[in-house]
């Protein structure tokens, strides 16, 4: 099982050689820059490293360089309590996810908790329990932002204001409990607005039991915040409604590993057609049916990539600054005052792929050779992703 985040601070870490610096930042996906440094887990410096304060550091890294992008930000994810998933009864599933470059989960709801209450004491009481736990623990130090109830008919605004003052930050997906109706989830969804807590939408058919098909109509009529798995999760809508849902929302487009895959790809384009990629984020609804999937964020950008034509930098930035903006994080952009949370990748070990970029656009999965969150090392040489055909080093001074 995974064990909880260090309580440290990382001190001074600056890390050269960069050879590739993914920014996460759809406007710039590319820097031109090879140095980042670090205090104390936030970036305070990104240049040239002639330009860079490097005397000094506690840690200096060596990219040789291989990229460094911004840790991935799973937008959809089904947390429980710990590192544990009752729904493949499997432990350690985030630190496995980690070790595929995911360093920040987003809850879409506490939905496989065996038992999951139901009465509106119960799901807020349940709500609270999981913000707070994972708040006070990180699996491998991974960042679980959890705590997304379940909404159900009879909630009133009080409801809301109350999860809202107690931390409460979320609403798990919009139709897997008994609101289902256009008409009931816009009301409810504005009072979560209201008191700053973010939503997001079933949309397609059902996925477990008691949820059923949630249809453009309706995903129109509630006007949730985020468009959840709008490739389904798994059975989609047709590719016409998904598209017409891209043209008339104007909000977060979010594409899922356990979805349909043609219609993700079909999502993608459209977005990029109507002028509005910035709005397109990822995750990989897991754990679920088909089980866990370690390395579902970077398959998910190779299928775009290699199958839709996505360009890779634009496909990270889907993963990473686009969901940081839209979820209000600190993390998921390479600039001053963010959190220092990154992945080290490399095209894969006899890849015929140029680069890491050429690689993941002909379909290979990048290898992950290092990730780090708040500016500490959280593993070396991934043992999930294929081996990277370079990786970084680590040197360490008192």
């Amino acid at each position: 099982m995974a064990e909880a985040a260090s309580t440290g601070k990382s001190g001074k870490v600056v890390i050269r050689n960069i050879g590739l610096l993914l920014s996460g930042d759809i406007d710039k996906p590319i820097l031109e820059a090879d140095t980042i440094v670090v205090m104390d887990g936030l970036i305070v410096a990104v240049g040239k490293e002639k330009d860079c304060d490097t005397a000094q550091a506690q840690t200096v890294i060596d990219a040789h360089q291989t990229c460094v992008a911004p840790g991935l930000i799973d937008s959809h994810v089904h947390p429980v309590f710990g590192d544990w998933t009752p729904r493949q009864s499997q432990l350690g599933w985030i630190d496995s996810t980690m070790h595929g470059g995911v360093t920040t989960m987003i809850s879409a709801g506490e939905v496989h908790l065996p038992g999951r209450p139901k009465d509106i004491v119960g799901l807020k009481a349940l709500a609270i329990t999981a913000q707070r736990a994972f708040d006070n623990f990180r699996p491998s130090g991974v960042k679980v932002l959890a705590g997304a109830p379940i909404i159900e008919k009879g909630m009133v605004e009080q409801d809301f204001k109350d999860l809202a003052e107690a931390g409460v930050g979320l609403l798990g997906e919009v139709g897997l409990g008994s609101v289902k109706a256009g008409y009931e989830a816009k009301e409810m969804v504005a009072w979560a607005r209201k008191y700053g807590i973010q939503s997001t939408i079933h949309t397609g058919g059902p996925s477990i039991p008691g949820s059923g098909l949630i249809d453009k109509d309706v995903v129109l009529e509630a006007d949730a915040d985020v468009i959840g798995h709008i490739n389904g999760g798994h059975t989609s809508l047709s590719e016409n409604d998904v598209c017409e849902l891209c043209e008339k929302s104007s909000r977060a487009i979010e594409i899922v590993h356990n979805g349909n895959e043609r219609v993700a790809i079909a999502a993608a384009q459209a977005a990029l057609q109507l002028k509005c990629p910035h709005r397109v984020i990822l995750g990989t609804d897991s754990p679920a049916g088909s089980g866990v999937q370690p390395l579902g964020m970077l398959r998910l950008i190779s299928l775009l990539c290699s199958l839709g034509n996505i360009p890779p930098e634009l496909a990270f930035c889907f993963a990473t600054g686009n969901t940081a903006r839209i979820r209000q994080l600190n993390c998921g952009l390479i600039e001053v005052g963010r959190d220092a949370d990154f992945v080290f990748m490399d095209k894969a070990q006899h890849s015929t792929g140029r680069g890491l970029l050429d690689s993941v656009r002909l379909g290979d999965i990048p290898g992950v050779g290092m990730v780090m969150i708040e500016g500490l090392v959280r593993c070396g040489r991934s043992r999930n992703t294929p081996p990277a055909t370079a990786i970084p080093s680590v040197a360490t001074h008192a």
